[in-house]
């Protein structure tokens, strides 16, 4: 019975939810992350889309089990290894898209109109787009977009265009390093899509977005609304301080960051799972908590 358990929390991927807590986005950079009724409504929205993300995640796991029986690491997984058979994975995509889609309607309207577009994209992915290069990648993006989008009708606080662009960049990026890990370390044959990819588009790609990324999330620390400001002391000493935008001393680490994201794929070949590399390594670990501690200490402290 523990067996069984542990193999269907393995076939929902309960460690790659770790995505969906882009939806505290909305609440986190609106300064209203301490507030406890919209806290409780972006927990209650990222459980519904953990139960979405699991149900793409075992969909898609049905239709490229033949794929995956070809993969070195994916075939152990429950579906592709035999541990869950095809009619008791498709019963289980079944249960979970009917209990979130019911618990998005309970929600509001369109909160269950966009985690419907959320399991109709995965249904489209898996189905067809994850078979075209490029399109699969900006369909991953979009995903990411989606879950911002519903942190925000969550809760009705918005988060600015430049920030909303730095998820679109970074989210594009990672998809492409993942890619690349794929078609370097595994060839063409585990995925429709590796076919039709380069290793020369994907160093392209990748470092179009890379710069992205950082450019938009630049233009966010710049143009952010009411940044604090040094106090009186310094004004008195050193005026020119006083009007500079202090959202901006975090740029070096998002920078940090994918500039070591991309050292474990290029020189570890590590980017085939991104949700491990951002969960073990440490230096990427100590970079992501020291910039969200700043970033926590200038919205709310400040």
């Amino acid at each position: 019975m523990k067996t069984k358990f542990y193999t269907y929390i393995r076939v929902l991927r309960v460690n790659q939810w770790l995505k969906n807590l882009i939806i505290f986005s909305a609440i986190l950079f609106s300064g209203q992350l301490f507030n406890i009724n919209l806290f409780v409504k972006s927990f209650w929205a990222f459980l519904i889309f953990c139960l979405l993300s699991s149900t793409s995640y075992v969909l898609n796991d049905i239709i490229d089990y033949r794929f995956d029986q070809k993969h070195p690491v994916k075939k152990n997984r429950p579906i592709a290894s035999g541990l869950i058979s095809i009619p008791e994975a498709t019963f289980v995509v079944f249960i979970l898209s009917m209990t979130s889609l019911i618990l998005a309607l309970f929600f509001s309207l369109p909160f269950f109109l966009l985690a419907f577009l959320f399991i109709l994209l995965h249904f489209f992915y898996s189905l067809y787009l994850k078979r075209h290069p490029v399109v699969d990648i900006f369909a991953i993006s979009f995903s990411f977009m989606l879950r911002t989008f519903a942190g925000e009708v969550a809760t009705g606080f918005h988060i600015p265009i430049w920030l909303l662009l730095t998820i679109f960049f970074v989210s594009l990026f990672m998809a492409t390093v993942k890619r690349h890990a794929e078609l370097v370390a595994q060839g063409r044959e585990t995925r429709a899509s590796l076919k039709l990819y380069q290793e020369h588009l994907l160093n392209f790609m990748s470092t179009t977005f890379a710069a992205g990324t950082i450019l938009a999330y630049a233009s966010y620390t710049y143009n952010i609304v009411d940044v604090p400001q040094m106090g009186s002391v310094f004004n008195e000493t050193v005026a020119p301080f006083e009007g500079r935008k202090w959202m901006m001393v975090t740029i070096p680490f998002v920078v940090y960051g994918i500039a070591r994201y991309a050292q474990l794929l290029y020189e570890r070949e590590q980017g085939e799972r991104p949700e491990k590399i951002i969960t073990t390594d440490r230096p990427l670990v100590a970079t992501i908590i020291v910039w969200a501690m700043i970033v926590v200490a200038l919205i709310y402290l400040f």
